[in-house]
C-alpha cells in the first residue's frame, strides 16, 4: 500500500475517492461524484454523508467543496494519535482482561503442580520441574511494575541465567521495574552467572553480596514470591506463594541481608587454583573423569540424572571448559583429581 493513501488516516476506498474528486471538482454536485468512486451511488452518497459529519466536506449535495488539506491531514492524523495513546494504554495494563479470563477458565487442579491465577482462594501452589518454575517467573516479572527482589545463591545462578531470564530482566527493567539481587559470597560464581549480573548491572539493576545466603527467593512487587522445594535442589521443584504473611517475612529477611550486603562493582575473575569445591561438585567431577556415560555417574552420585548432568554444567563454566575432556585435564592441573 502506498504511503499517498488516506487509509492510515482512517478513510476508506471510497471516502478517499469522494475527498478527492471535491478537491478536484469544487462546488460538483454529490451526485456527479457516483462515477469517481469504485462503489454503487448509495456507497458514496454514504461516504459524502460521512466525510461532511466529519467537517471534510462542507456546502449541500447540489454543491460540495472539498475542506482544505492541509486542515484534513491535521485532524485525522490528530484523531488517530489519539486512538491509538488510548489503546496503548489499554495494553499497558492488560491485567483486568487477563481477570476477566481467568474468572472463565476451570478451577486449576492441585495434581501435577496446578497454577495460581488472581481471585483464586489459592494462596500457595508447587510447581514440580524447573520448566515450570522459569514460566512462572515469566508471568511473575510480566505482572510486575513495581520492584523485583532476587535473593540468588551462586549455586543457581547457571539454572537461572539463561537468555530466556536474562532478556526477562532486561524487560522488566526497561519498563521502569526496580531490580535487586543479592548473591551469595561463601562459592564461586559461574562465568555464566558472572555475565547475567554483569549484563542486568549494566542495565540498572542493583546487585550487592550477602555472607551466608544459602536459598533461592524472588520477590514480585512484594506480593508473590517463589521459593525452592529443596534448598540445595532447584530441579525438585518450586513454591509459589501469594499469602501475604509468608510473602511479608520473605521480604523482612531480603531487606535485612540487604542491608548487610557490599556492593559489587565487578565481580572479581577467579585466580587458577584458588577455587575451591563442595563435597557434591568434588564427587560428580570426579565420576565426570573416570565415567562414560552420565547415566552412571548420576547413580554412583546418587542423584537424578538431570541433576547430574546441571552439577556437570556448573563444573564446565566454573573450569571455563569447552568440553568434559579439557575439563578434567584443567581440574588435573588445579590438583582437583
Amino acid at each position: 500500500m502506498g504511503t499517498h493513501t488516506m487509509s492510515p488516516l482512517g478513510l476508506s476506498s471510497t471516502e478517499e475517492a469522494v475527498y478527492r474528486f471535491f478537491l478536484r471538482n469544487p462546488g460538483a454536485a454529490v451526485r456527479d461524484a457516483r462515477t469517481a468512486a469504485p462503489m454503487d451511488g448509495e456507497g458514496v452518497d454514504r461516504a459524502a454523508a460521512r466525510l461532511r459529519d466529519r467537517g471534510l466536506l462542507h456546502g449541500s449535495e447540489a454543491r460540495t467543496w472539498a475542506t482544505d488539506p492541509g486542515v484534513v491531514v491535521a485532524r485525522l492524523t490528530e484523531e488517530q494519535l489519539d486512538a491509538a495513546y488510548r489503546t496503548l494504554r489499554r495494553l499497558a495494563d492488560p491485567r483486568p482482561i487477563l481477570r476477566s479470563l481467568w474468572r472463565d477458565a476451570p478451577a486449576p487442579s492441585f495434581a501435577g503442580g496446578g497454577g495460581v491465577h488472581a481471585g483464586s482462594a489459592i494462596a500457595l501452589d508447587r510447581l514440580d520441574d524447573l520448566g515450570q518454575a522459569l514460566a512462572r517467573i515469566d508471568r511473575a516479572a510480566f505482572h510486575a511494575d513495581a520492584e523485583i527482589l532476587a535473593a540468588v545463591p551462586n549455586r543457581a545462578l547457571v539454572p537461572l541465567s539463561t537468555a530466556h531470564t536474562i532478556s526477562l530482566g532486561l524487560r522488566c527493567l526497561r519498563r521502569g521495574v526496580r531490580v535487586r539481587t543479592l548473591v551469595g559470597s561463601e562459592a564461586p560464581t559461574s562465568r555464566t552467572g558472572t555475565e547475567h549480573l554483569r549484563r542486568l548491572r549494566s542495565h540498572g539493576a542493583e546487585v550487592r553480596v550477602a555472607e551466608g545466603l544459602s536459598e533461592l527467593v524472588l520477590v514480585y512487587d512484594r506480593r508473590t514470591a517463589l521459593v525452592p522445594v529443596d534448598a540445595h535442589d532447584i530441579d525438585r521443584g518450586v513454591l509459589c506463594i501469594e499469602e501475604s504473611g509468608p510473602v511479608s517475612s520473605l521480604v523482612t529477611l531480603f531487606e535485612r541481608l540487604w542491608t548487610a550486603g557490599t556492593d559489587l562493582a565487578d565481580p572479581p575473575a577467579s585466580k587458577p587454583g584458588t577455587e575451591s569445591l563442595t563435597g557434591t561438585q568434588r564427587t560428580v567431577l570426579l565420576l565426570m573423569c573416570t565415567t562414560t556415560k552420565d547415566e552412571t555417574g548420576a547413580r554412583a552420585a546418587g542423584m537424578s540424572l538431570r541433576t547430574y548432568r546441571r552439577h556437570v554444567s556448573d563444573l564446565l563454566a566454573l573450569l571455563g571448559a569447552c568440553s568434559r575432556a579439557q575439563a578434567a585435564l584443567l581440574a588435573r592441573e588445579r590438583g582437583w583429581v
